[in-house]
């Protein structure tokens, strides 16, 4: 009772040591407890948490673990209360055989913080071992004239604790020719030898029985027992000798298995059985045995097994030599073990990240390794590197720990996933190495904005289109990825004629697909401009814009318009009445040559391009070939002169088309009367009307008589004009230089297109203001009037006047033009 009340007064004062010791540790940033060996599974070693000043709920967030040296994982880390709990049972014996502190050490990783503690345990002996003898029966010869107080060597106990628990004494009982003497070693060893007390005498006794018993230290002590049986013998007067007191020997690691390390000699100076001796380990340890082999008859020490300079560097053996008479000599054999580069560098990941951000600032820690190699000396010294050009560097950490960091910016477009090698070789010759890879994925950022596939677009798109067509697609890509690279499109303000853009066109804002929302007329808009907007679905969202450009394109939609002459309407003309459908009356020389102008019919067409291009043709006519139409130009010329018997009246239909697919076309009426002199187109024309108005006989003399004064007045107001005509020439050459100048320019821009082709109302303008003359009249002689307007001496083209240029209809006038450039006049009649 008192006794166990001891030991555990004991066991407490250790504990109060180890916590102590474990607090002032702490305060150096290193943990240090001790604990007893064979201590149950989950036993308390020291508070953690409390020591290095760490909150549980901290601890759980932060990812900690304890990490012990080698396979077997000795301690733990209690979840709920920080305490350093036995894992696994501890055997100091089987740990630090022969070593005066077993000390195991473990470390604290907090991987959060890529913080490391170390934690140092040592391990206390208890007296779980008692002593053992190698062999627990022994033989001893004795001559029986071997002199009282000779010594003889007695195999050693072994107890593998230490300190006081280990072996601490030797006991010798059995018979009084015997005692036991204890001898110290060069190490502190204690050796038991076998003293004669008394002479023997073999007739006596020819056997001796003795007991040696080992003690220790221990509390209660633990004892092992060897019996001992002494034969006596004859004399032998010569004992073995051998031929050095202590053998060394270096031999490298990897020294081949079977190889002869050193080979022991003693001799004796007796001869026959007295002088031939044998050799035997005297002292051994159980794995040295496993190890080395001696030859009893030779002496040779062998190699059984493969040298390990990491388990153990170094070995003492004692070989005994006895002759035959039972005489011995002892020597120490000290084999030393030399390192040999045979151990590649160890990586250990103690902590790693598996992916990380694209913007992590340089420096960042991606990883915490450790690194050691077993060799000792340079075959230890341990070099790490990065294979390649990784944007990473090691850096140098605690003791053998490196720290994987960011060397500079990363990319995610250019590199999603990194597989860095850590490549760690020794300073061995040669050198060994090793590696490990960590994988890291790059996290996206929306760093990249959406990138059109061109940097502009442009799209053609026919007129009287379908409203809901598809235009064009315009496409965007982003560098980026997942919801940072989704793109969506959409329209940029703007207005096209007043109303907004999006009811133009519209764009799917998941394809980028553009749509016509309403047909378009190419009258109204030619093209239309706007601006196409991509976005990605970062946050916040990086966008780019596009010009677009809508080109519209024409069709023939609009068929020729007449300008020239104008459509016969209700009331209008001569005979108008009558129904004669003659709009007006173009006056032909009846004595021109062939080719002389006629007439002109001018026609413009609200289409582009080739839908715009028109050609003149006769379709109908009085009389077929006397007149004919210039294909592009609209030009009535005579074809022949005109004869005799040809009629005086004549009406002509001028089909106009444009070079449309289809092609569209206008019809133009001309009523032309062959005269030689406004008198006869007069005298015609009343002839006419009298022919159709027979009931206004009265009438028919008063148009006579007016006929007469106009043609009177006629050829007063003809002589005016050709004096006012010299004038208006003279000042028109004046100009002409000038005027050649702006017409050889545009001449050359419109150089190879025919002239008719661009047709349009500034060129209507134009003709109206040559064309030569207007005659005016009714069926009624007194309502009749005659205009004559100034003539132009160079123009040839005849066009209709505009509506600005003339009276109004209620006041209907006549005049007379003398074309200068061919010889002849024209007349029209309303």
């Amino acid at each position: 009772m008192c006794s166990a009340g001891r030991r555990w007064g004991r066991r407490q004062r250790v504990l109060l040591w180890g916590v102590l010791l474990a607090a002032w540790e702490a305060a150096w940033g290193q943990l240090r407890y001790s604990v007893p060996e064979e201590m149950p599974k989950g036993s308390f070693v020291g508070d953690v948490a409390k020591d290095l000043g760490l909150q549980m709920p901290a601890l759980q967030d932060r990812g900690v673990r304890v990490l012990t040296e080698g396979t077997r994982q000795y301690f733990a880390l209690h979840e709920k209360t920080g305490h350093l709990v036995i894992a696994e049972r501890i055997d100091r014996e089987q740990l630090c055989e022969g070593v005066e502190q077993c000390m195991l050490r473990c470390e604290l990783i907090v991987e959060r913080e890529m913080k490391v503690y170390e934690i140092q345990v040592e391990i206390s002996d208890i007296n779980d071992n008692a002593p053992i003898f190698k062999e627990i029966e022994l033989e001893e010869t004795i001559s029986e004239n071997t002199a009282p107080g000779s010594q003889f060597p007695l195999p050693s106990a072994h107890d593998p604790d230490s300190g006081q628990n280990s072996l601490q004494s030797y006991e010798l009982s059995g018979d009084e020719h015997f005692s036991l003497a204890v001898q110290t070693g060069p190490g502190g060893d204690q050796r038991p030898e076998l003293v004669l007390a008394k002479a023997l005498d073999r007739e006596e006794a020819a056997f001796h029985e003795l007991v040696l018993r080992a003690s220790d230290g221990g509390d209660p002590a633990r004892t092992g027992t060897a019996r001992i049986r002494v034969t006596v013998l004859d004399a032998n007067d010569n004992a073995p000798v051998f031929s050095q007191a202590e053998y060394t020997v270096r031999v490298p690691e990897d020294v081949p298995v079977g190889s002869v390390l050193v080979t022991v000699t003693a001799t004796d100076a007796d001869e026959g059985f007295n002088g031939h001796v044998k050799y035997s380990f005297k002292t051994i340890t159980e794995k040295a045995l496993q190890i080395f082999q001696l030859d009893a008859e030779t002496g040779e020490i062998t190699l059984l097994r493969s040298l390990d300079f990491e388990q153990s560097d170094s070995y003492e053996l004692y070989v005994q030599a006895r002759d035959g008479g039972s005489l011995s000599d002892i020597a120490k054999v000290a084999i030393s073990v030399t390192d040999v580069n045979d151990n590649v560098p160890e990586i250990s990941m103690r902590s790693a990240l598996s992916e990380i951000s694209e913007d992590a600032p340089t420096g960042t820690v991606v990883a915490l390794l450790h690194v050691q190699d077993r060799d000792s000396g340079a075959n230890g010294e341990v070099r790490c590197s990065l294979d390649g050009s990784p944007p990473f560097r090691l850096e140098s950490s605690q003791g053998s720990y490196y720290r994987v960091v960011t060397a500079r910016e990363l990319d995610r477009e250019q590199e999603s996933e990194y597989n860095v090698t850590v490549r760690a070789a020794d300073g061995g010759w040669p050198a060994l190495q090793s590696s490990t890879v960590l994988a890291l994925r790059v996290l996206d950022v929306n760093d990249n904005a959406p990138v059109f596939a061109q940097e502009r677009y442009s799209a053609r798109l026919r007129e009287n289109n379908a409203a809901g067509a598809l235009v064009l697609v315009v496409r965007a890509t982003d560098a980026d990825w997942g919801g940072n690279a989704r793109v969506r499109y959409r329209l940029a303000e703007g207005r096209v004629r007043g109303a907004p853009l999006s009811s133009y066109v519209s764009v799917q804002a998941e394809t980028g697909a553009l749509y016509a929302l309403r047909s378009f007329d190419y009258e109204q808009v030619r093209e239309v401009g706007l601006w196409v907007r991509a976005e990605d679905g970062g946050s916040p969202a990086l966008s780019s814009n596009v010009s677009v450009r809508l080109l519209i394109v024409d069709e023939n939609d609009n068929a020729p318009q007449v300008l020239y002459p104008p459509a016969a309407g209700p009331g209008a003309g001569l005979g108008a009445g009558a129904g004669s459908g003659w709009a007006g009356v173009e006056l032909a020389p009846r004595s021109g040559s062939p080719g002389a102008l006629v007439a002109k019919v001018v026609a413009v067409d609200a289409d582009a391009g080739q839908n715009a291009w028109l050609s003149y043709e006769l379709a109908k006519a009085t009389e077929p070939g006397l007149f004919r139409v210039g294909l592009h130009s609209g030009e009535v010329r005579t074809a022949r002169s005109p004869l005799a018997r040809d009629a005086a009246r004549h009406s002509l239909l001028v089909l106009v088309k444009d070079h449309g697919r289809p092609a569209l076309s206008a019809t133009a009426t001309l009523s032309l009367v062959l005269a030689d002199s406004v008198a006869e187109l007069l005298a015609e024309l009343g002839s006419a009307a009298h022919a159709e108005a027979a009931p206004a006989e009265p009438a028919a003399s008063l148009t006579r008589w007016l006929v007469l004064a106009v043609a009177a007045v006629s050829c007063l107001f003809l002589a005016f004009l050709l004096l006012l005509l010299a004038l208006r020439l003279r000042r028109w050459c004046r100009s002409q230089q000038q005027q050649q100048q702006l017409l050889a320019t545009a001449g050359a821009a419109l150089r190879g297109v025919p002239a008719t082709h661009f047709v349009g109302i500034d060129g209507v303008r134009a003709f109206l203001h040559s064309y030569s003359h207007d005659v005016s009249l009714t069926a009624d002689s007194r309502k009749s009037h005659l205009r004559f307007s100034a003539a132009s001496c160079c123009d040839t083209l005849p066009v209709r006047p505009t509506a600005s240029d003339h009276p109004a209809s209620d006041d209907p006038v006549t005049s007379d033009e003398v074309d200068e450039s061919g010889g002849q006049a024209s007349s029209q009649v309303r």
